[in-house]
């Protein structure tokens, strides 16, 4: 076995060296250089261009289509203002419009606007064409901002918030933006006179197929997009500001639960705590995060995904202010060593995150009075609690190298008086050019069990191993390569990150092609794509391999279409399985302000719970609709159930989760969130002893009102409750009435 590995490790090294042989140097569209102009004038910010300076801002037309065509005609006209005054970066669009009655747009919370009409400005600030920033606006003013990647392409973080301004006025010819952004909002290169920034405007035109527009039009053949932007020249003299923002935050809660059910509710004390954020941004370049006594409540449940028959953890994604500021400088090419939501409760953190040049770096240090580890296997991971409170660290450097590449070193720390988890990281990018990339990693971590974990875990007092990964590229316009390897050691543990299989080796190769058609047909394009992966244990025992294929087809009414196959042969507790996979998916909106969407999928599958094969059958369905302006509706059902060789049905699953919002106005919105999940069991058909009824259910009532990111208030009520064959209802066993105030001071 170890000899085929090796045959494995060299074909993937060929592979790679004849890619690399086959590619020859691709060239980034020629970029322009773009005065920006200053104007030491404000504006009010209301949708409406009436302030005659506009009329000497930096004008700009978005004069290609970049989808569904590449580098065609708009098919309506659109021009970009800019301009700064030494404190604000000044942004305003004329998006004109044939037929205004179909212009896709809503009252919307913040980041929800993805699929309305919007204007975008991307700016790469630093000019390192490695990451940036983006603003969209919907046609009423909504916003949305996103921190982004280019290292590996385009990678989108919708959880980064700045404070900024923006409003939009729809009228007979179009609609209209204003965007104010406080240059304090951004980071940028310290002790410069004048800046050059890369930058690209962009707008979405929603209709039959989604249009995307720009000033720059780009290559797809160039597999970087940061790498193709014009330059913005200017931001002489930016005034310096002290950039401090304090925000405390003030929040009461109740919660009531019961202690036997059926039966009376023990109300519990009114909790009130106060707690402060700061931001300080220390120089243009560099801030610095602290904060005491957070409250790190989550204000909106996160969506419930199915856990009936896996034996891998659910990954929910950081939603908590303090660590979604400069997340993104902590991040590596192939592991995640650091996941947020493994502290559960701080009461202290500070995070320092900025960059240099070349040179990025970040530094986060926090307690937790509930700290939980992801413990994996190569057959399945779960979380334990450590039962104590710990102290968490975590650092990243990294330089750029060359033109689009990085290098790396990563580590976090985890301690309590007689437990550690430390862990070590190399990792980076290479570009050999603008559609051959190379990303790697190599990490190493040192773990000493608690007794607690000893004993309650079954774990060894200590471990230690490495882990490491290589992944090649090549996307072309017409066609795409990849390879990867990846070699995860049975003790290697990332306390502080995610990493929810060990103790495997595992080699992978694929690739997929696309044909484009023109954007009034039928099709707008179509591909397929196809790979191949094989996964051993560490010590040479066969874990997995997968075939898996599929054809995806774009077209009219926003329309997608794909037909997939899956074989798939799985070892589990030294069993061997054949499963076989196939499933569908479409999605299309009928109407500008309705989309549906449906997965559907056959399979004979392994029955974990009974080791078993059995025949199942899943679907997963989606309604978004915008009933109007104000009202949004969003209904997802998840229907999964599983056979056994005899016939006989081992569960039946269903999980329905309703969200309806109303929006008095962009600020003022009132949600309602309903969620059940019932998973019906037939004893019978298990080998032990199990609980035929499995009812979970959720509710919560919140209104919000957000003047901005940081300066908000929330009002709220939530409960749970469940079933099982001890009760003959759902009973509710937790609610909670609470309420949270914050507000953010800039001095």
């Amino acid at each position: 076995m170890q000899y085929f590995i090796t045959i494995i490790k060299k074909f993937t090294f060929l592979f790679l060296s004849f890619a690399l042989l086959l590619s020859s140097l691709d060239v980034a569209a020629k970029k322009q250089q773009v005065s920006l102009s200053r104007i030491d004038s404000n504006i009010t910010v209301d949708g409406v261009m009436d302030e005659a300076h506009w009329q000497n801002a930096t004008r700009i037309s978005l004069l290609y289509q970049d989808e569904p065509n590449e580098k065609g005609t708009p098919p309506v006209k659109t021009d970009a203002f800019i301009y700064e005054d030494g404190t604000n970066l000044y942004v305003s669009f004329i998006a004109e419009d044939p037929n205004p009655e179909q212009i896709r747009a809503s009252l919307r919370d913040r980041d929800t606007l993805w699929e309305d009409d919007v204007v975008i400005l991307v700016i790469d600030t630093f000019n390192d064409e490695r990451s940036g920033y983006e603003f969209h606006v919907n046609p009423l003013g909504a916003q949305g901002d996103i921190r982004m990647t280019d290292t590996d392409g385009w990678s989108s973080d919708t959880s980064w918030n700045a404070i900024w301004d923006s409003a939009g006025q729809i009228t007979d010819k179009g609609y209209v933006v204003e965007m104010r952004i406080p240059f304090k909002a951004l980071r940028f290169p310290e002790n410069k006179n004048e800046l050059t920034w890369g930058f690209s405007v962009m707008r979405n035109y929603q209709r039959d197929v989604l249009y995307q527009l720009s000033n720059m039009g780009f290559d797809r053949n160039v597999k970087c997009s940061l790498c193709q932007f014009d330059k913005l020249v200017g931001f002489s003299d930016i005034e310096s500001s002290k950039n401090i923002q304090l925000t405390p935050t003030l929040t009461t809660l109740r919660n009531d639960n019961k202690s036997a059910l059926p039966g009376d509710w023990d109300k519990g004390d009114i909790d009130t705590e106060v707690g402060l954020d700061l931001r300080w941004g220390l120089t243009k370049d560099a801030v610095l995060n602290a904060t005491i006594n957070p409250d790190f409540s989550q204000v909106e449940t996160d969506s419930l995904e199915l856990d009936v028959n896996t034996t891998f953890s659910i990954y929910y994604a950081e939603k908590r202010p303090f660590f979604l500021d400069g997340a993104s400088y902590f991040k590596s090419s192939l592991f995640e060593l650091l996941y947020t939501r493994t502290i559960a409760e701080p009461t202290l953190g500070a995070k320092l995150t900025g960059k240099t040049g070349d040179h990025s770096y970040a530094l986060m240090l926090a307690d937790d009075d509930n700290s939980n580890i992801l413990l994996p296997t190569n057959q399945g991971s779960g979380f334990a609690s450590l039962n104590e409170k710990t102290n968490a660290a975590a650092g990243r450097y990294q330089y750029d190298l060359g033109q689009q590449g990085t290098i790396g070193i990563s580590s976090t720390h985890r301690e309590s008086d007689d437990y550690h988890n430390t862990v070590l990281s190399v990792d980076g990018s290479y570009w050999f050019n603008q559609s051959d990339t190379l990303l790697y990693q190599v990490s190493s971590a040192d773990t000493r069990n608690s007794e607690f974990l000893i004993q309650n875990y079954n774990l060894s007092e200590t471990q230690s191993d490495e882990a490491y990964a290589l992944e090649f590229t090549r996307d072309k316009r017409d066609y795409k390569l990849f390879a990867s390897y990846e070699n995860i050691g049975q003790d290697y543990r990332t306390d502080l990150g995610y990493q929810a299989k060990v103790d495997y080796e595992k080699v992978g190769f694929g690739g997929g092609q696309t044909w484009y058609r023109d954007e009034s047909d039928l099709l707008t394009s179509w591909s397929y794509e196809a790979d191949w992966d094989k996964t051993w244990a560490q010590n040479g025992d066969l874990l997995e391999e997968e075939y898996e294929g599929f054809l995806s087809f774009k077209g009219q009414k926003q329309s997608i279409f794909e037909i997939g196959l899956v074989h798939r042969y799985e070892n589990y507790n030294d069993n061997f399985y054949n499963q076989n996979i196939g499933y569908i998916y479409t999605g299309f909106k009928p109407t500008k302000d309705l989309k549906l969407s449906l997965y559907v999928e056959y399979a004979s599958r392994i029955d974990y719970a009974n080791e078993q094969l059995g025949d199942a059958f899943d679907t997963q369905t989606q309604m978004v609709w915008d009933i109007n302006d104000h009202w949004q509706l969003d209904v997802k059902h998840n229907y999964s159930q599983l056979d056994n060789p005899q016939g006989e049905r081992v569960f039946t699953a269903n999980l329905v989760d309703f969200r309806l919002h109303y929006k008095f106005s962009m600020r003022s919105i009132l949600k309602l969130i309903l969620q059940f999940e019932d998973i019906d069991r037939d004893e019978n058909a298990y080998f032990y002893q199990v609980s035929q009824i499995n009812k979970d259910y959720g509710s919560q009532l919140v209104y919000s009102y957000k003047i901005n990111a940081q300066t908000l208030f929330y009002l709220g009520y939530s409960d749970r409750g469940y079933q099982d064959d001890s009760l003959k209802n759902i009973e509710r066993d937790q609610r909670t009435l609470f309420t949270k105030v914050s507000y953010a001071w800039q001095l």
